[in-house]
């Protein structure tokens, strides 16, 4: 077999497959990588979502028997709405991050995997593979740096130089001893608008950063958000996008030849009040098929509560009194305490007094008290993100 050959070949039929970019790296350790995930551990800067192996992470021999090769893969996907709606007094609006825009970008890339692994098998009868996207063990990212489709940026993206960094990853191990590519050798030089535009400076240094503090991270917890972070969320329903939007390596850049990863604009950009009472069935009907469902209705439910706080939308007070005194969840009373202590006025001091006194959970108490006394005091309003 001539590998030279059917690695180009491969690359050339990557179109046809619906790739955007194809890459080979090598399947040896990746030793930089573990060194900088021992350091994040120590220094409790993982998310917790992560493979807690770091062998598994870093070691490909550790998840495939005698791998000679990883095959990269990227698939681009928009980054622009085309006609958005608009988010106005009484018609208050959030916002999902690019990547849960479409279909779960998980279940695309999968299957542009298994159209590649069918055509490599036509070609090699013995192909073994195993294939793997964002949830599997190893760094997607990582792996695609050292096969040459782009190079690993500030704010921790690949950064494809035709690209750009809106693009999706995963990755094959194969049994095929296919030629590695060169990494990308072009970078991020002097630039640090991503580390300055970080709304929680989780962007700890080039290439370094804090997932807990991470907006991305946090707007897919379960819990309650501390004030400081609930401030910087703005109308952010799931996920960040600020680090990519301000790269000069973005700019101008939105692929929309995948029918599948193309947004819906009322997915998009919701109607924050019917999100406050929207039901299991519906949301699953709504927003199951994306990858913002993964963790179900009840963080974005939060996040919602939050955006109408920071938007401070008056007109939203019944309906925050009503999740305020009648959902059964501590965390989303709390959430919406907090929120009418941003919003303010003698409806929401009244509530939020009668709610003091019969609130149970100890937790949502002390947001109810938060609340409270956050109203005796002008607050800076922070915004939201566009």
């Amino acid at each position: 077999m001539d590998w030279d050959k059917l690695k180009q070949e491969m690359k050339d039929a990557a179109w046809d497959l619906g790739i955007d970019a194809i890459g080979v790296a090598s399947p040896d350790p990746f030793t930089t990588l573990k060194e900088r995930l021992i350091r994040h551990r120590v220094l409790g800067r993982e998310s917790g979502f992560e493979e807690p192996d770091l062998d598994k992470r870093t070691d490909p021999s550790q998840l495939f028997d005698q791998p000679k090769s990883i095959i990269a893969i990227a698939v681009a996907y928009p980054s622009k709405l085309k006609d958005p709606p608009k988010s106005e007094p009484g018609a208050r609006r959030g916002i999902m991050s690019r990547s849960a825009w479409g279909e779960d970008y998980h279940k695309v890339l999968r299957n542009r995997l298994a159209r590649l692994e069918e055509w490599l098998k036509e070609r090699v009868p013995s192909l073994r593979a195993e294939s793997m996207v964002d949830t599997g063990e190893l760094s997607d990212r990582a792996v695609a740096e050292r096969a040459g489709i782009g190079w690993s940026a500030k704010n921790c993206s690949i950064i494809s130089p035709e690209l750009g960094s809106w693009v999706y990853l995963g990755e094959m191990i194969t049994n095929l001893p296919l030629p590695p590519d060169e990494p990308v050798t072009e970078g991020c030089g002097t630039c640090t608008k991503c580390i300055d535009a970080c709304p929680t400076n989780a962007l700890v240094g080039p290439g370094e950063l804090d997932a807990k503090k991470c907006i991305s991270f946090i707007t897919q917890t379960k819990g309650m958000v501390e004030d400081e972070y609930m401030r910087k969320i703005g109308n952010r329903l799931y996920g960040c996008d600020t680090c990519q939007i301000v790269c000069p390596e973005n700019r101008g850049k939105n692929w929309t030849r995948h029918p599948e990863l193309q947004p819906d604009n009322e997915l998009a950009k919701p109607l924050l009040l019917p999100l406050l009472t929207i039901g299991n069935r519906e949301f699953q009907e709504r927003y199951g098929a994306t990858s913002s469902a993964w963790r179900g209705k009840k963080p974005i439910q939060r996040n919602a509560i939050i955006a109408l706080g920071n938007f401070k939308e008056a007109s939203a007070v019944p309906d925050l009194i009503g999740v305020l005194t009648k959902d059964p969840r501590p965390v989303l009373r709390g959430t919406a305490a907090w929120s009418l202590g941003r919003i303010g006025g003698a409806e929401a001091q009244r509530a939020l007094s009668e709610a003091r006194g019969s609130e149970k959970d100890e937790e949502a108490l002390a947001a109810i008290g938060f609340a409270l006394d956050m109203m005796k005091h002008e607050t800076k309003d922070e915004g939201a993100a566009d």
